[in-house]
Order: structure tokens, then C-alpha cells, then sequence
């Protein structure tokens, strides 16, 4: 951060939630965020084991000096109960990763996953309008992101997830919602992708490998992966060795930061005013 951060009594907390979370950098970025913003908030990591999320989350919500939540993996679909009103993507969707409380105290959700993705590829000159897309992972990041490259006027999206039916639920949603794009579910990677994305879990530990069986790539494929870590994701180091560019997880979040801090930036001025 290069900003001085102090925190006071009147600081308001907007943590954000996951099993693990040591693997965030939001807590970082998004204070900085706010800091631009001019608003006395810090974002802090917040540990909430799986078999604990139920327990754990109605009093959190209930904390006086809390106005927003940040959701990472795996709770993205299981917070849609505690949003009073959801936005278009999210509802769209079915998956949230921001929350925020309004001046009455309800509280409104809405996905970023997509919008940080594509802008994240726009930062870098990338174009993702036509290309033919191999998506890893329909959990509510893939979901997000598949919404926002069929927006952005992709070619075709071949949907991969462990879970066929999730699969085939992304697909029939996206059919739905854009009359132009071929939406199909599949257990591959199709052979004219040219370009991949994982928007699975896989690579967040140092051991994980691909989110699938994916051959050598042409250089003009485009790879992106979701994942943060320290080092590059297994998927990235093949697009490096087959001199493909690429979206990183740094890439995506970079792209989301300022769209999440507007959000919420803009209840917090609503209960100032």
C-alpha cells in the first residue's frame, strides 16, 4: 500500500470471507481503494471454516460497525439468502461476491468475477470479442465470467466442470440470456479453442496441477486463470512455455477493485447525505 492507513474508532470493517483465505490479496487492494475514495474503511480477512458458515455468518452481518462483505471461495452461492435484492448478474447468475448494507440496513448483492476478468484482459491489450472459449469451473466465478465474454461477443463457450449438471445449468442459463454465442457443455476442451480459462479452484495450492487435460497451446491462444498465488498457476507456466498471453488471477482482481469500492462507496455516501 503506499498510503499511510489509520484506523479509528469510527473505521468501518468490510471483510471478506472464504475457506482458506490466506490466499487473498483483497485486504490490501481494496483498502487502498478506499482510501482513494476518500472513505475511513479497511477491508480484513476473515477465516470461516465450511462447517461453521451457518454459524458464523448471521452475527458477522449483525456486527454495528460492518457495511459490507467481500465473498470468495466457496461461499459465493451460499451468501444469495442473506441479500435482500441482488443485481443483475448476480441474480443472473446465481452467485455473489460483494455485499453491502444500505442506509435502512437491507443489504444488496451483486458479481464482479466477470467485469474484473474482462477488464483485466482489456488492460492488457487483449481483445476477447470471437475467440472460442474452454472454460474450467461453473461455480459462481466460471458462471460470472461466461456472462461477461458472451456480453463481450465471444464466439462459442465449451463449459467443463467436474459436476455435469452445474455444467448444463451455466450452459441453459447463458442460452437464455444472449441470442448470439454457441453455449455448450463438455467434459474437454474442445480442439478449436483458442482460448482458456480456468475458473476453477485448482492452483490455489502449490501441488495442483491443470484444471484438465489441455495439450500444447498455439501462441495465440489466450489463457487466463482466476487464481492468485505467489508463484505462476500450472496453467500459466504452459501458456508461458507456449508463448500464449495471458490473464492472471493479479490480472482480474486488479480489474475488479475499482467496480467493488464504487459499489460500495456509493452506500456509504447514501448514509452520509
Amino acid at each position: 500500500m503506499n498510503r499511510a492507513l489509520k484506523i479509528t474508532g469510527a473505521t468501518r470493517l468490510y471483510p471478506i470471507i472464504g475457506d482458506p483465505i490466506a490466499q487473498v490479496r483483497s485486504p490490501e487492494t481494496i483498502t487502498e481503494g478506499f482510501g482513494t475514495k476518500g472513505m475511513n474503511a479497511v477491508c480484513i480477512p476473515v477465516h470461516v471454516p465450511v462447517d461453521r458458515f451457518d454459524v458464523i455468518i448471521p452475527p458477522l452481518l449483525a456486527l454495528g460497525n460492518l457495511d459490507g462483505l467481500l465473498v470468495t471461495v466457496p461461499f459465493k452461492a451460499r451468501m444469495l439468502p442473506f441479500a435482500n435484492r441482488l443485481g443483475t448478474t448476480a441474480q443472473s447468475i446465481g452467485a455473489l461476491n460483494a455485499l453491502r448494507r444500505e442506509a435502512d440496513g437491507s443489504w444488496t448483492g451483486d458479481m464482479f468475477d466477470g467485469h474484473g476478468f474482462v477488464r483485466g484482459a482489456q488492460r492488457k491489450g487483449e481483445n476477447v470479442g470471437g475467440r472460442r472459449v474452454a472454460l474450467f469451473g461453473a461455480g459462481g466465478a466460471g458462471s460470472a465470467i461466461a456472462f461477461a465474454l458472451a456480453d463481450a461477443g465471444v464466439r462459442s463457450i465449451h463449459v467443463i466442470d467436474t459436476n455435469a449438471e452445474r455444467s448444463a445449468a451455466l450452459v441453459t442459463k447463458l442460452r437464455q440470456a444472449f441470442q448470439e454465442g454457441s453455449f455448450t457443455p463438455a467434459t474437454e476442451m474442445p480442439g478449436d479453442a483458442d482460448m482458456v480459462v480456468n475458473a476453477s479452484p485448482i492452483g490455489m495450492r502449490v501441488d495442483d496441477g491443470m484444471p484438465g487435460a489441455i495439450p500444447s497451446l498455439s501462441a495465440g491462444t489466450l489463457v487466463g486463470d482466476v487464481v492468485i498465488t505467489e508463484r505462476p498457476t500450472a496453467l500459466v507456466r504452459h501458456a508461458i512455455a507456449g508463448g500464449c498471453d495471458f490473464v492472471d488471477g493479479r490480472d482480474m482482481h486488479a480489474g475488479q477493485v475499482d467496480a467493488i469500492t464504487s459499489f460500495f462507496a456509493s452506500a456509504a455516501k447514501t448514509a452520509t447525505d
